[in-house]
């Protein structure tokens, strides 16, 4: 493939990409305007009961104080119920009223004509019924009146979210090999590549002159893509009682958890002090710098099959992959936090008759643990990330293993479940790191 190929390659992509996102915005619109909309109503009630007697309502100046800047429970509360509202009206859920649901696909009966052509001028029409029937359902095409001339009546059955061809003159006098070829359809002219819209569904012409019947899709989001919240609750609850593939979920979070934990202290015992390290010496800078900043963009991913080489298929070879996705995030947050220690703190110990040693307890150590938490957090949820990919090598057990076997057999009610699972057991550790950090580091922020 030459360079220009490669370029229109890639601006197919983008204007793919630009078309997509064209399409979502309307939807991203509408989400921002309730966000504002309720924002809006919260202060309005706010303004109307607040007595204005809080410590920040004495400050002269809010806006860019970080200190005055806290998380809004309301808010947060809002943008949860908010995120599941929208997935229950795209997936057609139970939960939600009908009103709250945005378009479905159609369901039912319907019914188009068609005009032919013999090939030699002489037209007739013809009507086609069309039923359309739920997912999990069967349904028989009806019985219809052939009618008279040479266009028969035709019946075809078709299943939600689906596509079907209708071979319309296998029971027509004229076929298409003699000639014959459908020129309108409700009284439209039609052509290939020129579809025609018969209020229930698209009908298009393919390049056999064959007819290709789409119904309506709607808005709503095909259970395979997107299953409603119920579906995936149910998988939850079955999960939690029968395993998945003879492994309960316990023991596949709980070796997830193991590794996730186990890769993460051993990169923080070893990155830390090298952090540390860079920080407080030239040599050591000089020294490891580049591997540090070399191995930085390198994502985890990539080291898999290196890793494999290195340490098996087996459970060192995960947790190794872990340690090297967060080890050098804990050597640059360190190095990091090092490097914002203020120079007048070192200068008052100095002056004060300190050690190094004391320099490095009591000034180094407190001020740069703010940069090693942030960094253990981002870290954390770094492993997390990579643990799915971790567990695709050889593993039995496993919330990325559970994934990956779910997403082979379109089970995406049990992949959702799996990120909705890593994402609140990910929130939680967060939770836990910031708590620990308000007991450990009560200085931060505080000059």
């Amino acid at each position: 493939m030459n360079d220009s190929n490669v370029f229109a390659d890639l601006a197919d992509e983008t204007l793919n990409i630009i078309i997509s996102i064209g399409f979502i915005l309307p939807y991203l619109a509408v989400f921002i305007a309730i966000i504002v909309v309720s924002q809006t109503v919260w202060h309005m009630v706010r303004k109307s009961v607040d007595v204005g007697d809080s410590f920040n309502s004495l400050k002269t100046v809010t806006f860019g104080d970080e200190s005055t800047v806290v998380s809004n429970k309301s808010a947060s509360v809002l943008s949860v119920l908010l995120i599941f509202v929208l997935w229950g009206a795209f997936t057609g859920s139970q939960l939600l009223p009908g009103f709250l649901h945005v378009p479905g696909p159609f369901l039912g009966d319907g019914q188009f004509t068609y005009t032919a052509d013999d090939g030699a001028g002489q037209v007739d029409t013809a009507s086609v019924n069309v039923v359309v029937f739920a997912a999990g359902e069967k349904a028989d095409k009806p019985q219809v009146d052939a009618g008279e001339g040479f266009a028969s009546n035709d019946a075809i059955a078709i299943q939600v979210y689906r596509s079907k061809l209708l071979l319309w003159d296998k029971n027509d006098d004229h076929k298409r090999k003699t000639g014959a070829s459908i020129v309108k359809v409700d009284g439209q002219a039609i052509s290939k590549g020129s579809p025609v819209d018969v209020g229930f569904a698209r009908v298009a012409l393919t390049d056999k002159g064959t007819l290709n019947i789409v119904p309506h899709k709607g808005v709503q989001m095909e259970s395979i893509y997107l299953p409603s919240p119920e579906k995936v609750w149910k998988s939850l609850v079955s999960i939690s009682k029968d395993g998945y593939q003879n492994v309960t979920l316990g023991e596949h979070l709980g070796f997830s958890l193991w590794r996730v934990i186990m890769g993460f202290l051993i990169g923080a015992l070893v990155g830390i002090p090298l952090g540390y390290a860079m920080g407080l010496s030239n040599w050591f800078r000089g020294w490891f710098d580049p591997v540090v900043e070399f191995m930085r963009p390198v994502p985890p991913l990539a080291l898999i099959p290196l890793v494999i080489i290195w340490a098996g298929i087996g459970e060192q070879g995960k947790v190794v992959l872990l340690f090297l996705a967060a080890l050098w995030i804990m050597a640059i947050a360190a190095r990091s936090g090092v490097s914002g220690v203020r120079i007048t703190k070192i200068h008052a110990a100095y002056s004060l008759g300190a050690s190094k040693t004391q320099i490095l307890r009591h000034v180094i150590i407190p001020n740069s643990l703010p940069e090693i938490f942030t960094g253990a957090r981002v870290a954390m949820g770094v492993c997390w990330g990579t643990v799915v990919a971790a567990e695709l090598v050889a593993a039995e057990k496993g919330i990325g293993k559970m994934i990956v076997a779910a997403s082979k057999f379109q089970n995406t009610d049990i992949v959702i479940m799996g990120i909705i699972l890593i994402g609140l057991i990910g929130f939680a550790i967060d939770v836990g790191i910031r708590l620990l950090e308000k007991y450990l580091v009560p200085w931060k922020g505080k000059g």
